[in-house]
């Protein structure tokens, strides 16, 4: 999902967020005529691979990262993470070669040592240090405030003004970074949040703009100086980007000399599929619509994979406009999930409360979802009315309107809340508006899908379950268990704590998961080496070919 707005979504941990939401939830429109028809001449053709996002991508400045995985992949064809998740749930090296931690304090980053940027210039300790800082200089201005949990930077995510350093990031040597945190931190954590979503920038490329032109410099829609496979040569966010090949990508060349990303409405994804206009479809950054699964798979033309259930579609509750415990109660109970799943979803997913799936390594099977019980629902209500709690109170529940099948549960929600005494308002809107709303806590309730990246949860449930956060909603009880996730490698320990956080969840319902997803992803016939998955479809999208 997109959050593009003027007041940026923080991509770390207890103040700050990253988010997995997904970014493929539509776009609400198609590609432009000029565009479109371009775009169009090239499928096909030999040397051209066409992915379809079915959202808009709110910048290719990585200083700008939203955290959607729409945007990270935009940007990360050009600028590499220092490591990424890969298929099997574990990170691979990009730039860095590995991290590593002895105490979940002190970090070490070891940076490949072939890794060269586009104009043969090495990759060095000098970026790693120069991107962090330009993340906490207030002089940049960046309100994405993610690195704020590292020694010597402030709260408030930023250094003092004019700072040359930050304390808890020096360079070992030219191919060795450290990084001290306040607070231990898992690593899994360390690398998913730092590792994966902060895209290093060229230091020696950037050095003369000035901080304070970062944001908005135009530099970074047609880059000169790269460490990823893939140039942007032309864009228009709302459309269309149109990539090159990289010959000098330290990992070997791409096979591919074009690449374009073409953005679509969802409903869009079957037709370019079929044409052929499209080649591939990623799970996490084009959303194929539920109805859209059965034509999609009997295409001649096309192979389809089902993704792992990760994604969850997430419905989030302001606990301060909601603040009494049994209307959320109640919310739960109203909402017929399993007939959702079924009627909505054809049964492609689960039904969980909290935030862990099945596919996750965490997840305990002994938490059993609560049911729906439209008695128990309005039993609440009647309670909460008796504590003086206003029940006929109008609450906003917004949509993203790029999620058609989710708009159309969101009726059926609304539909089922008027039988229990409950007055929910339908607000659509697009993505980045939706984030807008989010990140302001302008919303009553909100629903998103939202992917909780398995092997990290806590970055992500750290953020949400806190004052700061979209629920505003915090407990001792969930900081505690969530602290014990970041001390230890066991998994049954880590497996504990966080049934503990999915506990409260169901308890005091700041979030309920409508049902989590399967997602379908396609490749074109005539590309190979391609495997579309919720994680690592793009690690080796140099090695991507089209069939002669």
């Amino acid at each position: 999902m997109k959050k593009i707005f003027q007041k940026r979504i923080a991509l770390a941990l207890i103040f700050v967020l990253l988010a997995s939401v997904v970014g493929a939830c539509g776009a609400k429109t198609g590609t432009s005529v000029k565009e479109q028809s371009t775009l169009k001449a090239k499928g096909g053709d030999a040397n051209t691979a066409t992915i379809g996002f079915s959202d808009s991508i709110g910048s290719l400045n990585p200083l700008l990262m939203d955290g959607t995985e729409v945007e990270k992949y935009a940007q990360s064809f050009e600028f590499l993470p220092l490591v990424e998740l890969s298929q099997d749930m574990t990170f691979k090296g990009q730039l860095a070669s590995s991290i590593t931690t002895d105490d979940n304090t002190h970090f070490t980053i070891h940076l490949d040592p072939k890794a060269v940027w586009s104009d043969g210039q090495p990759v060095t300790s000098a970026d790693v240090l120069y991107t962090f800082l330009c993340w906490v200089s207030p002089e940049v201005g960046n309100t994405g405030n993610s690195v704020n949990l590292i020694q010597g930077v402030g709260d408030d995510g930023y250094v003092a003004k004019g700072s040359t350093s930050v304390d808890g990031i020096v360079a070992v040597d030219d191919k060795t970074v450290q990084i001290t945190t306040k607070q231990p931190m898992a690593l899994n954590a360390f690398e998913n949040v730092y590792g994966r979503y902060i895209l290093i920038l060229p230091e020696h490329a950037l050095k003369d703009i000035p901080k304070e032109s970062l944001l908005k410099s135009d530099w970074f829609n047609a880059p000169t100086v790269i460490s990823g496979p893939y140039f942007a040569k032309s864009e228009d966010l709302n459309h269309y980007v149109t990539y090159k090949s990289n010959p000098a990508y330290f990992k070997g060349a791409p096979k591919i000399e074009n690449l374009n990303v073409k953005i679509v409405s969802a409903s869009q994804l079957l037709s370019g599929l079929s044409s052929g206009e499209l080649d591939v479809v990623q799970q996490t950054t084009g959303t194929i619509l539920q109805e859209d699964y059965k034509s999609v798979q009997k295409l001649k033309n096309v192979k389809t994979f089902s993704g792992a259930p990760v994604t969850n579609q997430s419905i989030f509750i302001n606990t301060q406009n909601i603040s009494n415990v049994k209307i959320r109660q109640a919310l739960l109970y109203g909402i017929d999930r399993k007939t959702i799943l079924k009627q909505f979803m054809s049964n492609s997913g689960e039904v969980v409360d909290g935030f862990l799936s099945s596919a996750g390594p965490f997840y305990d099977s002994s938490l059993k979802p609560v049911s729906y019980d439209q008695k128990k629902a309005k039993e609440l209500i009647k309670e909460a009315k008796a504590e003086g709690f206003d029940t006929t109170k109008q609450y906003t529940f917004y949509v993203n309107s790029g999620d058609t099948t989710f708009t159309q549960v969101a009726s059926y929600i609304q539909a089922q809340m008027a039988q229990i005494g409950l007055n929910l308002q339908v607000k659509t809107v697009d993505l980045t508006s939706l984030m807008s709303v989010a990140a302001d806590h302008k919303f009553d309730i909100m629903a998103v899908q939202y992917t909780y990246a398995p092997v990290d949860p806590y970055t992500d449930i750290a953020y949400l379950l806190n004052k700061n956060g979209w629920t505003t909603y915090q407990s001792d009880v969930v900081d505690k268990a969530l602290s014990a996730t970041q001390t230890t490698t066991d998994t049954q320990a880590i497996k504990s704590s966080y049934l503990t956080v999915d506990q409260d969840v169901q308890q005091n319902v700041p979030m309920i998961s409508a049902y989590i997803i399967s997602a379908l992803g396609a490749t074109s016939n005539r590309m190979e080496n391609v495997t579309p998955d919720v994680y690592g479809t793009f690690l080796n999208v140099k090695d991507w070919e089209i069939k002669k």
